[in-house]
């Protein structure tokens, strides 16, 4: 018995905010301690190994921020983020509740404290507590006006999700509901 090829769905690209703000942390927080060290005269024989640790981190982050999927396979959506994993059964969804927000409009929905994630500007990739309420989210957000918002019947949990098409993952999962 052959299986169905799962359904890909299209994550929005991070912003050119989230790859400035890498770039930043990559490049500016190395040359900022040489130039702290070189202003106070201090030796820098020994920030090497340092800077190439930040170096390093920085590469393996933004070689993270590159993997991001979502994939619908018989009745098992799996949302990969950054480092992150996650396989939820589309049975678990309060699809009647699930829709595309606007975060600037549902700041109740906004990831707010970190549990297990990652995040800089323009880029939020794993767990979250939400503004309102403190609910759990699992998120993988690369711009905030079209988010699509998967509540669970749980009422504990959600996911929020940038993708290119939102509404294909919203029918696909009315679809498999059905």
């Amino acid at each position: 018995m052959a299986t169905a090829a799962p359904t890909k769905f299209e994550v929005s690209p991070p912003s050119v905010m989230a790859w400035v703000g890498m770039g930043l942390l990559g490049g500016a927080l190395p040359l900022s301690v040489i130039l702290v060290l070189w202003l106070t005269h201090q030796p820098m024989h020994g920030i090497l190994p340092g800077i190439v640790v930040i170096l390093l981190v920085c590469a393996l982050l933004a070689l993270a921020m590159r993997r991001r999927g979502v994939e619908l396979h018989t009745g098992i959506l799996e949302v990969r983020a950054a480092i992150y994993r996650i396989h939820i059964s589309t049975a678990g969804f309060d699809l009647d509740r699930a829709r595309i927000v606007n975060l600037g409009e549902h700041t109740e929905l906004r990831p707010w404290l970190k549990t297990g994630g990652m995040a800089m500007p323009g880029f939020k990739a794993g767990h979250f507590r939400l503004r309102g309420g403190l609910a759990k989210a699992f998120c993988l957000l690369t711009q905030t006006d079209r988010v699509l918002w998967l509540p669970q019947r749980d009422g504990k949990s959600q996911l929020l999700l940038s993708l290119e098409r939102p509404q294909a993952l919203l029918d696909a999962l009315h679809s498999a509901a059905a």
